[in-house]
């Protein structure tokens, strides 16, 4: 009889990881790599053709970013296991995953977890996280990170130098709508101007560097 084996979709936008996390993960014999997906509306169409058990996605995508991709394939795949794994270990990402409904999150600095054991057990229903982020959710909440994930989208747009109407042509809204996402994040954290807003972004890890 053969044995029923893990399929996962691969969500990266370098192919290079890809191609390293299919190496470790494939020598597992109990996963098979199904699909790989290098942003987060690729990788919302991939899940919903391909049906993963897991998908194994990093938070920082172009266009929809690993969180809002997160939110969307669990709504449509409310079984699919999401696991995280991403260069930032910060509270407000770990924190922000959770609430997308991922079920585990691993930096990939994480020299001392391994990738195919972490995989079999949100397939199997458990909630992995990293030595290095476990607890991180159970942490209280700061008030500086009440931001939504399209938010936290939108704040990457304005650290990468985006106008209004950039930002609104990239992720199909208004330019109106950009603009109140702008000011709801201003007010949200107390910074009302641009270049304030990028530094505390970036030494925040709300953010990555452009």
């Amino acid at each position: 009889m053969t044995r029923k084996t893990i399929r996962v979709l691969l969500v990266d936008d370098h192919a290079l990881v890809r191609r390293a996390f299919r190496h470790v993960i494939e020598d597992d014999p109990a996963i098979t790599v199904v699909g790989e997906a290098g942003d987060g509306a690729q990788a919302v169409q991939m899940a919903r053709d391909l049906r993963p058990a897991v998908v194994l996605m990093d938070c920082f995508l172009p266009g929809i970013n690993g969180l809002l991709a997160a939110g969307q394939i669990m709504k449509l795949l409310p079984h699919t296991a999401v696991l995280m794994c991403s260069m930032h270990s910060e509270q407000i990402w770990v924190r922000r995953a959770i609430a997308a409904g991922a079920r585990g999150y691993i930096p990939k600095s994480s020299a001392d977890f391994e990738l195919a054991p972490a995989i079999r057990r949100v397939a199997a229903g458990e909630r992995v996280f990293a030595p290095s982020v476990a607890g991180q959710d159970q942490l209280p909440a700061e008030s500086g990170y009440k931001l939504s994930a399209r938010e936290l989208e939108i704040l990457q747009f304005i650290v990468d130098g985006k106008s209004n109407n950039e930002i609104a042509s990239q992720l199909g809204l208004s330019a109106s709508t950009v603009s109140s996402h702008r000011t709801n994040i201003m007010n949200r954290l107390k910074i009302h101007k641009t270049a304030k807003l990028v530094t505390y972004a970036l030494r925040n890890g709300l953010a990555n560097m452009p």
